[in-house]
């Protein structure tokens, strides 16, 4: 970000020249940049920066067209380079490969992406043979997800992939990160069950609107003009895709009480995406150049989220019309329909297909989100996650199998996706700084 709060200092490094080592700030020990600058004479010079601001000091007579070597000789004073923006989820980050990590981030953003549209896909399609058991599967995504997660952590340890020191990382966050998703999970249900269909979309932009407040205010994040207005397009292109094809009035008819908590529903999910972030980001700074694995976070925010909802169960079964005592046969019932078996082998047409597929693709679809926060930020899988909205709603007006109900295009789909793209290009793009007038004294 165009921020000068923490400034790094950097050195001039070359084969020949001793006395130059670099001088790394220990405060910022993530998103490691290596610029390889070619200089006109033999011998690539390399910079390495980390954000947020770097500040150049050389005894130089200019920024890179003068040679090291007699630079070093003229003696002369020290300049100091203003700052130059750093965008840690747009940054050039090469490796000794001179691999580029935008190219890293955006192909996991477009994977996110497939992976969101198949993820909403594959859950109206699920809810065929499950259409009396969505509580069933909610909870099966709950609590089932832990044995997954932890089977692959497992298996992640034995290969070495998985080390002791990730292990001994502090668990009190990720205590949070699963209380934070059980109020979510409790504050969505409950107005889900009065809002109409077509709020909710709406409402749910409320969730890169707390992304970006709350990476502000816990991650010390500055955005840019062009990311602002971007992210503001992005959901005006969501809100006119859905609202297009809604009746008027709808949201006006929806209790105000219940839209509030809605929205606070999305606080508590855009606050654990952001909690995903700093763990990472301090998992960095605790084991010296790597970072933590992301089923780790997986595995234990799970497990937490698990135990929460479990205390919750009462509640939450009776917002979906079961009451408690009758909770064991549902599910028991929910299980049969979930594997097309015994007295349900008739009624649940679609399984175990369906819910199969929705379970598997559900999975990725997290874990390729947490991935994706882990090498940019949160507000960039949202980005990402927001953009799978206006693809599903296309998909759902084309012929599907176990689906035979097409829907019609919403009249405002087109200007809403175009909006949509426009606000994902401006956030994206990023202006080049004039090094040129950034010299001060």
């Amino acid at each position: 970000m165009a921020s000068c709060g923490g400034r790094l200092r950097y050195s001039i490094a070359a084969e020949n020249i001793p006395a130059a080592p670099f001088a790394l700030s220990d405060r910022y020990t993530s998103s490691v940049a290596l610029l390889d600058l070619n200089q006109r004479r033999e011998g690539a010079r390399r910079i390495v920066m980390r954000p947020r601001v770097l500040v150049k000091e050389a005894v130089a007579g200019s920024w890179i067209g003068d040679d090291v070597e007699d630079v070093l000789k003229k003696g002369r004073r020290r300049r100091v380079i203003k700052c130059v923006p750093f965008e840690r989820e747009a940054a050039t980050v090469c490796n000794d490969g001179g691999v580029d990590r935008r190219a890293e981030v955006m192909v996991a953003a477009a994977i996110t992406v497939v992976l969101g549209v198949g993820n909403r896909v594959l859950y109206k399609l699920a809810l065929v043979p499950l259409k009396h058991y969505p509580f069933f599967l909610a909870q099966l995504a709950t609590f089932g997800y832990v044995i997954v997660y932890f089977s692959i952590l497992f298996m992640r340890c034995r290969v070495g992939k998985v080390t002791s020191a990730m292990l001994s990382l502090p668990k009190m966050p990720l205590v949070f990160v699963g209380l934070l998703e059980a109020l979510a999970a409790a504050a969505g249900m409950s107005a889900a069950a009065i809002l109409s269909g077509a709020a909710i979309p709406i409402l749910s932009q409320s969730f890169l609107v707390w992304q970006l407040a709350l990476s502000y205010i816990f991650l010390g994040r500055r955005y840019r003009l062009n990311q602002l207005f971007g992210c503001f397009l992005v959901a005006a292109g969501v809100i006119i895709t859905v609202a297009s094809g809604s009746g008027t009035g709808s949201l006006v008819k929806s209790e105000l009480f219940w839209s509030i908590l809605m929205i606070i529903s999305f606080l508590f999910q855009a606050g654990d995406t952001v909690l995903k972030e700093m763990i990472f980001l301090n998992a960095a700074k605790i084991l010296k150049g790597t970072t933590c694995d992301i089923f780790i976070v997986n595995s234990f925010g799970s497990a937490f989220q698990a135990a929460f909802i479990w205390f919750l169960l009462p509640f939450l079964s009776n917002l979906w019309g079961i009451p408690f005592s009758q909770l064991p046969s549902y599910i028991k019932d929910g299980a049969a329909c979930f594997l097309n078996a015994g007295t349900m082998a008739t009624k649940c047409d679609g399984a175990p297909l369906l819910p199969l597929l929705f379970v598997t693709v559900n999975m990725a679809y997290n874990i390729s989100l947490l991935h994706l926060i882990k090498i940019s930020s949160a507000v960039v899988s949202s980005l990402a996650s927001t953009i799978s909205v206006p693809v599903s709603v296309y998909l759902f007006t084309l012929p599907l199998p176990y689906h035979p109900v097409v829907s019609t295009l919403p009249s405002g789909f087109v200007a809403g996706a175009f909006i949509l793209t426009v606000g994902v290009f401006i956030y994206t793009w990023t202006p080049t700084p004039d090094l040129s007038s950034s010299v001060v004294g």
